[in-house]
């Protein structure tokens, strides 16, 4: 993905959002308190699909996480399969 993406996160809604021409996509989530985040579905419009943009919102979701203290519950299949990939991700590096 070359094209640099302005996401929003609305604290309010519990997502992270961004548009890319015309279209929504988004990383929705529950605060489950005890410093535990669900984040429980990403969604990109078809028309957007493959260009990187869940992984984008993913790595924000994740990052405010971290910063924040939260432990993550990966609900959505996305974001499980995106945390278990930048994990072997950082192992292979290790090695």
């Amino acid at each position: 993905m070359t094209e640099q993406l302005n996401i929003h996160h609305d604290r309010t809604s519990h997502q992270f959002e961004t548009v890319v021409d015309g279209h929504r996509a988004y990383l929705a989530y529950v605060d489950l308190g005890k410093q535990t985040l669900d984040i429980y579905r990403t969604f990109v419009p078809d028309a957007l699909r493959g260009r990187g943009i869940a992984a984008v919102l993913a790595q924000h979701a994740l990052a405010y996480a971290e910063r924040e203290g939260y432990t993550v519950i990966p609900s959505c299949s996305y974001v499980e399969w995106y945390i278990e990939r930048q994990g072997a991700t950082d192992d292979h590096e290790q090695e």
